[in-house]
């Protein structure tokens, strides 16, 4: 079953098969893209927008083959291992399932990362400077974005004593420097912190009943892969418990959550164009360091304040990248 997902028509891209892109002159460079949400993803649309800029022509000099694991992350080692045995020229993943699931598949084709929040702690590569290996790319990795998200809540819910934190245990172990940031934090701002595990999407119900339980007074999401594909879930959740949230991605704010604090995720992929064009033309990946978040957003939902009966502070908003209204 040819499994290849063509989305150029919908995304303003020609994705031909490979053969017939072979019949065009010249080098046709071959790309996997692995991804565990769903087709149309508009970051994919973003970074293939950043190919072109760069030159590369899908039809033409340029091949790309999908795989899209509807939220089923359990399907990522597979499609990964599909991409290795085609023996594509480089492989697009982000975050942390889907570059493990590539790095098990192949030590010799080039992987680049985007969104991942700690490629040297799960062991992508041996440092940022100097990756070591076949992986590189750019990292979500900044610690501080923790102490930060602790801080918005206390300040648009200034009696908040207890917060509950969302995380995946699996992909987010206790040594985490994102998860120590956010426990300093919590002493700092004299934060209660109660942390709820959910491992994958069969959890979350469960995970909320026991915030319900512990009567917590707001929410923090860390990143990661399960709660953004399962955002819609995970907002509607937060509003039907009325905890005040805030959350790792602009996504979760524009699907009804309250606000967030996090790297851009278009940023990421835009840049991560920019390896990829440079591991084409002939650079290891071992040569490129993985470049760090140099953009992020705050994003704010008064609707949302609104309905949890929330007067967002003046100076809160001002200092907001976008406020949806």
């Amino acid at each position: 079953m040819n499994r290849r997902v063509f989305l150029g028509g919908a995304l303003g891209f020609l994705a031909a098969p490979l053969d017939a892109v072979a019949q065009s002159t010249g080098k046709v460079w071959r790309l996997g893209i692995v991804r565990p949400g769903l087709p149309l993803d508009p970051y994919v649309e973003v970074f293939r927008r950043a190919l072109g800029d760069l030159g590369y022509r899908e039809g033409r000099n340029l091949a790309i083959e999908f795989r899209w694991a509807h939220g089923r992350a359990e399907r990522l080692p597979q499609m990964a291992a599909e991409l290795a045995q085609l023996r594509v020229d480089a492989i697009l993943v982000a975050g942390t399932a889907a570059t493990r699931a590539a790095q098990r598949a192949t030590t010799t084709i080039p992987i680049v990362m985007a969104a991942v929040g700690d490629p040297v702690g799960s062991r992508f590569v041996a440092s940022l400077a100097r990756p070591g290996g076949n992986i590189t790319g750019v990292t979500l990795f900044q610690p501080e974005v923790g102490g930060r998200r602790l801080r918005w809540l206390k300040e648009v819910v200034p009696a908040v004593t207890g917060v509950a934190v969302l995380r995946n245990p699996t992909d987010l172990p206790s040594s985490s420097p994102l998860w120590r940031a956010t426990q300093a934090a919590a002493r700092t701002l004299r934060l209660q912190l109660h942390s709820v595990d959910a491992r994958d999407s069969t959890d979350l119900t469960g995970a909320f009943a026991e915030m319900a339980r512990a009567h917590d007074d707001a929410l923090c999401v860390l990143p990661d892969t399960l709660f953004t594909t399962e955002r819609g879930r995970v907002v509607a959740l937060a509003a039907q418990n009325h905890l005040p949230a805030v959350y790792p991605g602009r996504e979760f704010v524009e699907a009804g959550g309250l606000m967030s604090d996090a790297a851009s995720l278009r940023d990421q992929f835009h840049r991560a164009a920019a390896f990829v064009d440079k591991i084409l033309k002939g650079a290891k990946p071992s040569d490129l360091p993985v470049e760090p978040p140099t953009k992020f957003e705050f994003v704010v939902n008064l609707k949302v304040a609104k309905a949890l009966r929330l007067t967002i502070p003046p100076p809160v908003l001002a200092r907001a990248d976008e406020v949806i209204q």
